[in-house]
């Protein structure tokens, strides 16, 4: 349901395109990655891979579930609440090594944060956390690398300027892009697991941002 409500909300407020690297496909039980930039994209994220017929089980901030209509919708779908700096932190990465197990698709931010810039440009994805790396050495499972731009088109900035953005984007319908790069598996050390991912997601969003068609911040 919570993808379908994306797909339909979605082309509201933009103009959403989707490609794949050459033989990309949905492997059960593979995390699929994405870069975090806006408030806006994990709607947009949802709505490409509901295009291609996936309906991951997402793992996002717990704040989210103490909305009252959206917490109820993600309980029922099967999503997992990050508590992060809580001792709490450590069952999502239990939930979503079940949800692994059973061949289920897990969909996480590596970057695990929005960024603090203010402006609406497109920039590299930041620093991973070691989440990720820890549930795939954990499960072995394989990552497919998933590049988002545009959604800071939508909503970005101070408060302001995310409502201002929010409210005029179904007249900019800005353009959106989400490319899905080829699965891989990924080995080693945590180190070497956090930058094999962030490789190929950057790779992803390089796709998508040129694509897109904007210009990229600090990003030769």
């Amino acid at each position: 349901m919570l993808s379908g409500i994306a797909t339909t909300v979605v082309p509201a407020f933009g103009r959403l395109t989707v490609t794949a690297d050459p033989g990309a496909g949905f492997a059960p039980g593979s995390v699929i990655v994405a870069n975090h930039t806006s408030l806006a994209d994990p709607a947009i994220v949802l709505a490409a891979l509901h295009r291609l017929g996936v309906r991951p089980v997402v793992m996002a901030t717990a704040g989210l579930w103490r909305i009252p209509a959206l917490g109820r919708l993600l309980e029922r779908e099967g999503h997992i609440p990050v508590h992060r700096g809580t001792r709490r932190a450590a069952e999502a990465l239990d939930t979503a090594t079940a949800a692994l197990d059973e061949g289920r698709l897990v969909l996480i931010y590596g970057e695990g944060r929005l960024p603090q810039r203010k402006d609406a440009a497109e920039a590299a994805p930041g620093p991973f956390r070691s989440g990720l790396s820890r549930l795939v050495r954990a499960t072995g499972a394989g990552v497919i690398p998933l590049g988002q731009a545009g959604a800071r088109r939508i909503v970005s900035g101070s408060r302001t300027k995310q409502l201002a953005g929010l409210a005029t984007a179904p007249l900019r319908r800005p353009r959106l892009h989400v490319h899905v790069g080829a699965r891989t598996q990924v080995a080693g050390d945590m180190a070497a697991v956090t930058a094999h991912a962030r490789q190929a997601v950057t790779r992803a969003w390089e796709t998508a941002a040129r694509r897109q068609g904007e210009p990229l911040a600090g990003h030769a």
